[in-house]
């Protein structure tokens, strides 16, 4: 059943919470949400069944949540402090924390920012493209976005984004502008200092992350998983990331 927090801004955040057991807060990719990132690939199926309560929350400007145009109410510390919103209206100040691809980006900035909050955290589809300068050209992205006819897109990277956010139900004007946002990314150095414990997963054949281990070995704690044949659209449902998702999270011994 849908929930709503609200942000500092007064943006609704809509989540639900199903299971009973350790928190595991959910956080999808762009142009996603949280039934098509989580629901619908098994993700609550194969936590509920280990014992986990699924928080999984709809980033603002997707699914169910409000919507705003502007960019400026998607900058970096605005999502850290929407995750920070949901986990507080679900009771779960503290736990585990689920990020892939623009879900994994936020995942970093909370775990930099709040490390009291978590426990371990599980990246995926962010890999060595983060310590690049992220995923691909932004505003090229964004301005495909808007593009009615995706024929005209030329760019690989952008005309996928523009096919995927060109699904029905899709408020592609919020999403341009969250693309259009400020990005937060630390180097190396910076995220050697992290506290938590970290699993870093990506497709064997992700262009769009790059490979999980260079990011995986700048954290203080983390460890790479490749999962075979994958990209960065199919690995978030493979039965290897649920695999070593469960085994990393299992490792918790707090």
């Amino acid at each position: 059943m849908t929930q709503f927090a609200t942000a500092e801004d007064g943006t609704r955040l809509a989540y639900e919470v199903v299971g009973e057991g350790p928190p595991v807060v959910l956080v999808h990719g762009f142009a996603a949400s949280r039934v098509q990132n989580w629901k619908d690939p098994g993700w609550y199926e194969t936590l509920t069944g280990a014992g986990y309560r699924v928080v999984a929350m709809d980033c603002r400007g997707h699914g169910e949540s409000d919507k705003p145009h502007d960019p400026a109410r998607y900058g970096p510390n605005i999502m850290l402090g929407d995750v920070v919103a949901v986990m507080q209206a679900a009771g779960a100040s503290r736990a585990h924390l689920m990020g892939y691809s623009m879900g994994g980006y936020i995942a970093v900035h909370v775990m930099m920012q709040r490390p009291e909050m978590l426990r371990r955290v599980v990246i995926g589809g962010v890999g060595g493209m983060y310590l690049s300068g992220g995923f691909g050209p932004r505003a090229v992205i964004a301005d495909a976005l808007l593009e009615p006819d995706d024929t005209k897109v030329d760019n690989p990277v952008a005309k996928a984004f523009r096919i995927f956010a060109g699904q029905k139900g899709k408020d592609v004007l919020a999403l341009a502008a969250c693309m259009r946002a400020e990005r937060k990314l630390y180097e190396p150095a910076e995220l050697s200092h992290s506290t938590r414990p970290v699993l870093v997963v990506c497709g064997e054949n992700d262009t769009v992350s790059g490979p999980a281990g260079p990011l995986a070995a700048a954290f203080a704690d983390g460890r790479a998983v490749t999962v075979p044949r994958r990209d960065h659209m199919t690995a978030v449902g493979d039965k290897v990331f649920k695999a070593a998702a469960l085994a990393f999270l299992a490792g918790d011994a707090e």
